[in-house]
């Protein structure tokens, strides 16, 4: 009221008060709640109360946010692949060349589903290697002109021990992605970004890697999604229609009348002439009969039978007892 010296400030008496009470999230984009070694992003609502001759009373209640990343997006539907070579030397001799690419079908995940891996790995050097497969995360800190970067595992498989002169392929190798937070891009004092690193382990030598971007999202794919994402492993990389959005309901096929004019059925009923003594067995030519059905559209569901006191087959009944 008008007595308290300081603005907004409103005095209550002994009794029991409750106040409801709602706060609206700013437009612009929050970063996700997170905890990091070196840093921290956290929300919370914070509430005090004044007492004369008294220190407030204060409370913090933490909430959690998360910055929505739709994984249904072009950009992260589209595959990711790449090709690396090494060649092994020992002073001056030079073994062959170890070789490894790598592709999966999309760059957009969400926790809990399984990144399916297309590798092949040719060793035709004379040691043997071990093709594995893990995922990263990166934590990276700003602060005062200043970036600290923190990497661990995440996820990791190993794959069968390669001899010399031996290749290896994945097809659909699985690796589950455990419960992480969100990839965290647009946020200005930290990052958090994912990467999966297929590579082989070289005895003595430094492994031969290749590193393919991940985004770990909240919303999870769409069944078209997943129908376009399947479709694309088995295609080339550079696949236009990645770009294009998906209808909400497909399109009705068209009807028979539309792709099948009357003159071309009409025109598929001219007999042709005799062919074998099966034809000459039926009133009219063979094919005939067959073009006849060529252009008619399949019966009905409703469709019912007009002989059904007639065997379906010519099989024996068994007599009823």
């Amino acid at each position: 009221d008008d007595d308290n010296s300081e603005e907004g400030l409103h005095t209550i008496h002994s009794g029991r008060h409750e106040y409801a009470f709602s706060f609206e999230l700013p437009q612009t984009p929050l970063a996700t709640s997170f905890e990091g070694r070196h840093g921290s992003v956290r929300y919370w609502v914070k509430a005090e109360l004044h007492r004369p001759w008294f220190l407030p009373v204060k409370l913090k209640k933490e909430f959690t946010v998360f910055e929505h990343i739709d994984i249904n997006t072009p950009s992260l539907l589209s595959p990711q692949a790449g090709t690396k070579e090494k060649t092994l030397c020992c002073w001056f001799c030079t073994s062959g060349p170890i070789s490894l690419s790598a592709k999966i079908e999309r760059k957009g995940y969400t926790p809990g589903e399984s990144i399916q891996i297309f590798a092949e790995i040719e060793n035709c050097s004379s040691r043997v290697v071990v093709p594995k497969a893990a995922i990263y995360q990166t934590q990276a800190f700003y602060a005062k002109g200043k970036m600290k970067e923190v990497k661990q595992l995440v996820a990791n498989l190993r794959g069968e021990s390669l001899s010399s002169g031996k290749t290896e392929t994945w097809n659909g190798k699985q690796l589950k992605i455990p419960p992480v937070s969100p990839s965290i891009l647009d946020c200005s004092i930290i990052r958090v970004e994912y990467s999966l690193m297929v590579y082989v382990d070289i005895p003595g030598a430094m492994d031969l890697f290749l590193n393919l971007p991940l985004v770990i999202g909240t919303i999870p794919l769409h069944p078209f999604g997943s129908r376009t994402s399947s479709v694309s492993s088995q295609c080339s990389m550079n696949m236009n229609w990645l770009g294009l959005t998906l209808p909400e309901r497909p399109e009705a096929p068209p009807s028979y009348a539309e792709v099948v004019t009357e003159e071309q059925r009409q025109s598929s009923l001219a007999p042709i002439g005799a062919c074998d003594d099966l034809e000459r067995a039926l009133p009219g030519p063979l094919f005939a009969y067959i073009q006849e059905f060529r252009f008619l559209p399949p019966p009905l569901y409703s469709e019912i039978d007009p002989n059904p006191d007639q065997p379906t087959d010519d099989r024996p009944s068994c007599p009823s007892r």
